[in-house]
């Protein structure tokens, strides 16, 4: 696990809470806003950004996220974009992470990714459509440079399943609360306990939850039995429901300082 990566769940752990970890992509509205949302974010409370690679193909993610990539790709963000925007997150306390189909990391090419996220301070990857069978050079490539690598796993994963998955994993286990595309929900998945349950079975690794979280009391019901909870849907939902960036960082600021109370009670 990286450095940074282990203090933030050491941390929360010290202070008997989960950690929270927000998503945002890259150039969502434009490049300059997403750092200054970003920022918002950390400094109302997020303990780990995850920063998002905008993506032309995202069909695991709902209408929320699928709108935020699509603008951000019209305003021209590109890897090297995104690979900025770490830069520039670099210094604040919290960690940061890429979130990121295959595809543009394979087109970017494997090493070269790894060496320059190390390099702009970056501290995992997470990516949700790669298997660990087929990340042969992506794992040599990320420890040659000391970046975690975060696979999922989801309900319908199996025992054995879980265990190859966390064999390959560093940084933290992303437990998927529910089967499908990502967006905020009522309630999060039924079986996520059960899922963190098993997956705590298999390794001492942290494990957060995402997918559906997108109020301060989802992230208090998830923080009671995982150690992190992951937002992100909702954070570009209440984005798009303010007219500027000044009313947008603010609800940005209003939601995590929420979330934040969730996981701390």
């Amino acid at each position: 696990m990286s450095r940074r990566l282990s203090e933030v769940f050491l941390q929360a752990k010290s202070a008997n809470r989960a950690a929270l970890i927000g998503y945002l992509p890259a150039g969502f509205p434009t490049v300059d806003a997403s750092v200054e949302l970003m920022n918002a974010m950390i400094d109302a409370g997020v303990d780990a950004i995850e920063v998002g690679l905008p993506y032309s193909d995202p069909l695991m993610d709902g209408a929320e996220i699928q709108f935020a990539v699509d603008l951000a790709l019209t305003t021209g963000t590109t890897t090297d974009v995104v690979l900025d925007v770490v830069g520039r997150l670099d210094g604040t306390r919290a960690a940061v992470l890429v979130m990121s189909y295959w595809n543009p990391i394979e087109r970017f090419g494997v090493e070269r990714f790894a060496k320059h996220l190390a390099a702009a301070g970056g501290n995992g990857v997470i990516t949700p459509d790669l298997t660990p069978e087929e990340a042969g050079s992506w794992l040599t490539a990320t420890r040659a440079h000391g970046i975690d690598t975060i696979f999922l796993v989801a309900p319908s994963s199996t025992d054995d399943r879980i265990s190859t998955v966390v064999k390959n994993t560093s940084g933290f286990v992303y437990a998927a609360s529910t089967m499908g595309v990502t967006g905020a929900r009522s309630q999060v998945g039924a079986g996520a306990q059960a899922l963190v349950a098993r997956t705590q079975m298999a390794t001492d690794l942290p494990i957060a939850v995402g997918l559906g979280v997108s109020t301060g009391a989802q992230a208090h019901e998830v923080a009671a039995y995982a150690d992190g909870v992951i937002v992100g849907s909702a954070f570009i939902r209440c984005i798009r429901a303010t007219p500027d960036l000044p009313a947008a960082i603010c609800a940005v600021r209003a939601l995590a300082d929420e979330l934040a109370e969730g996981v701390h009670r």
